[in-house]
């Protein structure tokens, strides 16, 4: 039975015995202690003992006779018992002891003195043995143990005078019996009841000992410097504490040892009494220094009156000692173990904590400033977390990782705070905080790193409150901008602790990189700190985290693209700072970060001969192996990335760098010469001269590196080495002949030899960067094929770089690209075909690179050499029979672009070819090939030979029969057949023929039967004849090639004017074909034909059909495209997505499923939604309201009728409604359109007359009940992220006749993009321009036929048709293209007159709306804003004089909406029209 108050207890056990009736009394009655002369043996002893011990076992406190037990509990007592030599008889003794403490609760039968002797016995004696588990009376010590522990008789050691001293000693031996290894001989450790039941007997004696002296708090502290590793072993302040932590072990454990838990669950489970303790031990060593003038005594002595006065900057003339300086540094730590484990026992020390921040003495307010830092941090005594590794070179990249924690659980060094410090402590907190304008750098240094460490483990892991967090955030970017550069530094370096996924999500939450003021942003700007170590430091750590986040940057992470793409433009900017330290750490970082020498850490698998380079994904796990080709092209692909992501200065740089190569390599070639004329110092004759020279250059050399005295004694001693093999690694990494691995290699050895030689320490770190400088990394042989192939296929949209970079390569470094292009030439001579012999499949790849590099150097292929005679027979050879057929195409296009004779081997593969031409002949697929290429490459060799051609084309292959199989009747050939493809080739011979046709003729009469036939095939799903049936797969592959082909032939702009609007409908519709393929396909060339500028942006609206597409993935990809598109327009203030609306609502009431009921209506406002998802911003939503309105003011053009012109109508009320909703949904606030806007002419007209234009604006087109339907259709096209089962499924299939396509709705979260201000000049297909009579107009009225000639460049088309050398229509296509313009000659615009003036002057046509903003004061036509549906204000023809404010508008339901301001974006000046009228 638990131990009670000692009178009431003592009562309640009398009263007790008094109401029993039955008791037991002892039958123990042997004596325990010998007469004298006649004592009892050790044997009988422990019999008796035990028989004791288990008869008191088996008694209860409350049927036990107290008389009965007296005697025996005082012979207990006896010095022979408690002192006896043998450990079994005191062992037993102090059960049987324990067990009368637990029978006689609460008074024990024992004197004061007794209970000393006692206490002794258990303390001193049987406890330390508790630490052997394999002591054979280990059973007994545990009983000992328990019963104190259960019955709390442990509280009656209290009751002893003067027990301080076993109190103390009591402490000491269980955290000694805890702290210490296990004595067991066998291993075996203690158990886990040992610290249970250690740790409540301490407990208890805390709570019941009216004090404790200074020893026990000691030894209770003293536990935690366990995590200490600073002060394990040293010496505390109480006597027990230096053993404790002598036996506490440095390393490092898994889990935190049972003295650490005991000491830990004391002060847990009494937090009121150690609240005390603590404070009073750890304010002896604060609160001395926290006010002037408390400095210890042995501290104060006397000063000479100034004497220190000029030398101490940040302190007051006295303060605490070194020593005492290291105590309070001790207590300190020990403060933030105590927080991790304990803060309620700190309550009292942290308002003492508080007050020394503002101590005058620095040192302690720095103390107190990290202390504080930490705690809030949940870091204790062991110190923040291990810095997490940021290895660039890791392949995959870090940044796929999962983003949970890379970091392993330590108990010690993970930060764990278990309440929150900012709530339990506000005044401390605010405290801390304004430490961030201390006067002294330290102080302030030592915030930054605690305000960085409380970012990092957000407060211990118990979280910040979002404004908090961001306050905190700003006010530790402002420490990158410091005046003190350790501030700064400090700054740096606590960016280092993050892991990478917290820099994404905590520092990126304060901004990007290209944010001025952001965390990212200073951080940046540090590169060109004047300190070197600063910007050191800054440089390499922002390569780091650029190295690993290019993994994320290739796969397309757009968070972290904006977050972190600008970190390599930032480093290589920092070299116009012109500083040799920058220059050299730009250099480092760049091949030990950005694109470090070891990337990917793969060695290379073995591979065949014309393996191919392309790899499955940029990626993947590389547990699989790759080829050296494929770590080619990873390589390649990260520096393509790089070089993608750099601003136009920074790009400037990384070129200079690698241009400055060749000459770096031809200064290094000339010292390693010098160096061996040198001969280590041992020359025969011209002694004076070499050394001269040499000299010479070595001094110029180190004027390129820091420290030019170091670096000049550096190469001295590595000349003196004279060290041949090192010579020879050199120039390996110069030698344009090495690929990329022996380079590496090179360096690799190069560098051990320089550890492991007797030169210099230092001379690695200074010919490491000159080695770098000249050694071909970036643009390595083994880089091109893998630059090649990208600018080819322009994967991951890389095209564009790789062209840039192959530029560079080709003007810098022609003998990297010549080697290569050798050994190809090599390789195809062994490889060409015969008539009888086919060529290795994998040669096709081999002439396709070459191809690339004939049509971009011809001069530089080997075919004109002597002995190029050979390979030009290859590449005929190629030409006539090679397989597959590109093989053909390929050949042809070497030979057009390099060949001198390329006329008379043209007439050549153009005889072979025609002549005995039979389908399914011979050869006949690569006869076909090779006349497509040379139709296009040599027209004026074809000239002669048209007509075969066509007929050959036409007659020869289109007319034939379609081969039947059971592929072709399935709905997709996946590998078309030899059919197919002789169709493929054909077309392509009547489109290339189009393609380089000459300028000076006419082309009508050639190219309309071309688009009649490819028209023909896409509005009839791929049937060309109507007497021979198509099977199913062949129809679908011949739409899709004639859909493309239309493309291909619309970039060029002579051809563009022959594709008629009805047709152009027709081809949209190309994007709902019932074949996945199909749609994927043509919408796919389309996107990449609008991204490369190369059409008019009336295909923008073919994309926007796309709104029931069943493939979620698909429609995603082209919604994300399509964001991408109206951010570049934004980017150069053009209107293009905008302004193509109208071509929309166009195309749509021409669409065959279009119908004027509410049912079909519906579902058509799913395209305006579509299109609102993926073009409609805050800026620009005024502007397509604007359209929408004009449409209401012009007449069908494409089909004239009653009907069409009334769609057209519908379909402007109808999108005005939706806008408007889309606008309150989002909470927008749409202001009027200032400018004109003219409609195109090819697809609308002009109204006959005024009256007719005021009656269609006077008319409500829509019905108001369709208008308050469409508010759920907005709710859900705007808010919901995944589409859902279409409420009209059957409906919908019947109107739209899209064959098996599950319909489905899908929005994304809406991006605000600026609107952009210009569209491209040019960008129509039609002769003329229409303005809409939407009336008034306001603003000033603006010029046509401006066209800009600012440069574009574009991407370069991945298709292999577009890597073909065109010669006659390539011509026209480069120049149009390279120059920025569209191929579509300027549309004229036709002005009308508004119905509100129609006696104004005609001004001068106006090609795009006009953006410029009217000024106020002048004057303009009044606006109204009413809950009307209508597009067009009711307006009398008479302007008012003055303009009026327009009221606030209302929506459907009645309820004001204000207008706001809408930013600066042009587009969104001004006040919506909304019209007066009531509907009716």
């Amino acid at each position: 039975m638990a131990t009670r108050s000692r009178r009431s207890a003592a009562t309640e056990v009398v009263e007790e015995e008094e109401e029993q009736d039955d008791v037991k009394k002892l039958k123990f009655k042997q004596p325990l202690v010998g007469r004298p002369g006649k004592q009892i043996s050790v044997g009988d002893l422990l019999t008796r003992l035990k028989a004791l011990c288990e008869e008191l076992r088996g008694l209860e406190q409350e049927e036990a006779d107290r008389e009965s037990l007296e005697p025996v509990a005082k012979e207990l007592a006896h010095q022979s018992l408690l002192q006896h030599k043998d450990p079994g008889v005191r062992a037993w003794t102090a059960c049987c002891v324990v067990d009368m403490f637990r029978l006689c609760a609460p008074d024990a039968p024992y004197t004061a003195a007794q209970l000393k002797d006692i206490f002794s016995l258990i303390v001193l004696k049987l406890m330390p043995l508790l630490a052997d588990p394999s002591n054979p009376y280990n059973s007994q010590h545990l009983y000992v143990l328990r019963c104190l522990a259960e019955v709390k008789s442990i509280v009656l050691l209290t009751d002893i005078p003067s027990s301080g001293s076993l109190t103390s000693a009591l402490f000491t031996t269980c955290f000694d019996v805890l702290s210490g290894p296990s004595k067991a001989d066998n291993g075996e450790e203690l158990s886990k009841n040992v610290e249970h039941n250690m740790t409540a007997i301490l407990g208890i004696l805390i709570d019941e000992a009216p004090t404790l002296s200074t020893d026990v708090v000691d030894v209770i502290v003293a536990q935690f410097l366990w995590a200490d590793p600073i002060t394990l072993g040293s010496s505390g302040r109480g006597k027990k504490a230096g053993p404790v932590d002598a036996k506490q072990s440095t390393l490092r454990r898994k889990e935190a040892p049972p003295a650490y838990n005991m000491a830990k669950n004391i002060c847990n489970a009494c937090p009121e009494k150690m609240a005390r303790l603590v404070g009073t031990y750890f304010s002896s060593v604060i609160v001395d220094f926290t006010t002037p003038g408390n400095a210890p005594v042995k501290q104060r002595s006397r000063h000479r009156a100034g004497s220190d006065a000029d030398d101490l900057r940040d302190e007051v003339t006295r303060g605490p000692s070194e020593e005492e300086l290291n105590d309070a540094s001790k207590a300190h730590r020990l403060l933030r173990e105590l927080w991790r484990c304990a803060p309620i026992v700190l309550r009292d020390i942290i308002p003492h904590l508080q007050e020394e921040l503002g101590t005058e003495n620095v040192q302690l307010r720095q103390l107190a400033t990290e202390t504080f830092g930490d705690m809030i941090s949940g870091i204790g005594a062991a110190g923040p977390p291990p810095i997490p590794e940021l290895n660039p070179a890791t392949y995959p990249s870090q940044s796929l990782a999962p983003v949970e924690s890379t970091r392993t659980y330590d108990f010690l060094t993970t930060p764990t705070s278990p309440s929150s410090f900012p709530s339990q402590h506000p005044g401390a907190y605010h405290a801390f905080l304004q430490r961030k304008h201390d006067k002294s750098p330290i102080v302030r240094a030592s915030w930054t790193t605690g305000v960085g460490r409380i970012l990092m483990t957000s407060a211990g892991g118990v979280g910040l409150d979002l404004d908090e967090e961001q306050k905190l955030l700003s006010s530790f970017a402002q420490c990158f901008l410091d005046s003190d550069e350790r501030v700064r530094l400090a700054a740096v370096k606590a960016i280092e602790h993050f892991e990478f996924n917290d820099i994404v999500s905590k520092i990126g939450s304060n901004g990007g990189m290209s944010e001025p003021g952001s965390i990212l942003s200073n951080l940046a700007d540090r590169v060109k700190d004047k300190k070197n170590v600063i910007h050191s430091e800054s440089m390499r750590l922002l390569a780091k985290i650029w190295g690993v986040a290019a993994g994320a940057i290739v796969e397309g992470n757009e968070r972290i693209t904006t977050l972190l793409g600008p970190i390599p433009s930032r480093i290589l900017d920092a070299c116009y700072v012109n500083d040799i330290e920058i220059n050299l750490q730009v250099d480092l970082a760049m091949f030990e970060a950005l694109l470090p020498l070891g990337y990917p850490p793969m060695k290379p698998k073995t591979t065949t001969n014309g393996g191919s380079q392309i790899i499955r994904d940029s990626q993947t796990n590389g547990d699989q192996g790759f080829t050296e080709a494929e770590l080619d092209k990873i390589r390649a692909e990260r520096q393509l990335v790089l070089v993608n992501g750099l601003e136009e200065r920074a790009k400037k740089v990384f070129f200079a760098k690698q241009g400055n190569q060749v000459a770096g390599a031809t200064y290094m070639e000339h010292f390693l010469k010098l160096c061996e004329e040198y001969n280590g110092g041992v020359m025969d004759k011209g002694e004076k001269e070499i050394k001269m020279r040499l000299e010479s250059l070595i001094n110029f050399y180190g004027k390129t590196l820091p420290d030019s005295v170091r670096v000049t004694d550096d190469l001295w001693k590595f000349a003196k080495a004279h060290d041949r093999r090192s010579y020879q690694l050199i120039r390996f990494c110069m030698a344009p002949e090495s690929d990329y691995r022996k380079v590496f290699k090179s360096i690799k050895e190069l560098r051990k030899r320089i550890e492991d030689g007797p030169a210099s320490s230092t001379l690695l770190d200074t010919l490491l960067p000159l080695v770098y400088r000249v050694s071909i990394l970036c643009y390595s042989k083994s880089h091109v094929s893998a630059i090649i192939e990208y600018s080819r296929t322009n994967e991951k949209g890389l095209g564009a770089t790789a062209h840039e970079v192959l530029k560079e390569i080709s003007t810098k470094h022609p003998k990297v690209f010549s080697t290569h292009v050798k050994e190809l030439c090599k390789t195809l001579e062994s490889e060409a075909p015969t008539a009888r012999s086919p060529n290795p499949p994998a040669a096709v790849e081999d002439l396709k690179a070459c191809a690339i590099f004939a049509k971009k150097f011809p001069k530089d292929l080997p075919i004109n050499t002597k002995d190029g005679r050979k390979l030009t027979q290859s590449f005929l050879n190629f030409a006539l029979y090679g397989s597959p057929p590109k093989a053909a195409k390929y050949a042809t296009t070497i030979i057009m672009s390099s060949d001198n004779k390329k006329e008379m081997h043209a007439k050549e593969i153009l005889t072979k070819s025609i002549n005995g031409f039979k389908y399914g002949g011979d050869h006949f697929l690569t006869k076909l090939a090779a006349l497509s290429q040379l139709v296009l490459l040599g027209p004026q060799e074809c000239e002669d030979e048209a007509d075969k051609l066509v007929e050959i084309a036409v007659n020869g292959v289109l007319l034939k029969a379609h081969a039947t199989s059971a592929e072709a009747e399935g709905e997709w050939m996946e590998t078309p057949d030899d059919d197919m493809i002789a169709r493929i080739w054909a077309l392509k011979i009547l489109i290339n023929r189009l393609r380089s046709f000459p300028i000076e003729k006419n082309i009508t009469e050639v190219a309309s039967p071309v688009f009649k036939l490819l028209n023909k095939l896409v509005k009839e799903g791929g049937e060309a004849s109507k007497k021979l049936r198509t099977p199913q797969a062949h129809r679908n592959l011949q739409r899709l090639l004639a859909a493309n082909f239309i493309l291909k032939l619309s970039t060029i702009r002579r051809y563009d004017s022959l594709l008629t609007p009805v047709d152009f409908n027709e081809l949209a519709i190309v994007t709902q074909d019932p074949c996945l393929q199909i749609r994927q396909s043509f919408v796919k060339k389309l996107m990449k034909y609008l991204g490369q500028s190369r059409l008019p942006s009336r295909f923008y609206t073919i994309l926007f059909l796309l709104a029931f597409e069943p493939d979620q993935n698909f429609q995603d990809s082209v919604v994300t495209w399509i964001r991408s598109r109206r951010a570049i327009f934004a980017a150069r203030k053009e209107t293009t997505l905008e302004t193509v609306f109208a071509r929309i609502l166009s195309l749509l009431a021409h669409h065959p499923d279009f119908g004027t009921d509410n049912d079909t209506l519906k579902l058509t406002s799913r395209y305006i939604l579509f299109y609102l998802k993926c073009v409609a911003t805050q800026d620009n939503l005024s502007l397509i309201y604007h359209v929408a309105q004009r449409v209401k003011g012009v007449a069908d053009g494409i089909k004239p009728s009653t009907q069409a012109d009334e769609n057209l109508y519908i379909l402007s009320d109808l999108s005005q409604a939706l806008i408007r909703s889309w606008e309150e949904q989002h909470g927008w606030s749409m202001q009027s359109w200032p400018g004109k806007l003219k409609l195109p002419a090819g697809i609308f007209k002009a109204l006959q007359s005024h009256e007719r234009a005021q009656e269609i604006a006077d008319k409500v087109w829509v019905d108001e009940d369709l208008i308050e339907e469409l508010e759920p259709l907005v709710r859900a096209a705007s808010k919901s992220k995944k589409r859902k089962a279409s409420e009209g499924g059957d409906q919908l299939r019947k109107k739209m006749k899209i064959e098996s396509r599950a319909k489905k709705e899908r929005t994304k979260a809406e991006r605000t993009i600026k609107t952009p201000k210009k569209r491209r000049s040019g960008d129509s297909e039609d002769e003329e321009e229409v303005e809409g009579r939407v009336i008034p107009s306001s603003g000033p009225r603006r010029k046509s036929d401006r066209r800009s000639g600012a440069k574009n460049y574009v991407e370069v088309s991945s298709d292999e048709d577009e890597q073909d050398a065109e010669a006659g229509a390539e011509q026209d296509d480069e120049v149009e293209v390279e120059s920025g313009k569209s191929d579509l000659a300027p549309e004229e615009d036709i002005e009308m007159a508004d119905v509100a003036d129609q006696s104004r002057e005609k001004p001068e046509p106006d090609p795009e709306p006009q953006t410029t903003q009217p000024k106020k004061g002048l004057k303009g036509r009044a606006t109204k804003k009413t809950n009307g549906a209508t597009s067009s204000p009711k307006v009398p023809a008479k302007a008012p004089e003055a303009k009026k404010t327009a009221p606030p508008s209302r929506t459907a339901k009645g309820k004001a909406k204000a207008s706001g301001d809408s930013g600066s974006s042009p587009i969104a000046n001004g006040s919506i029209r909304r019209s007066t009228r009531s509907r009716g």
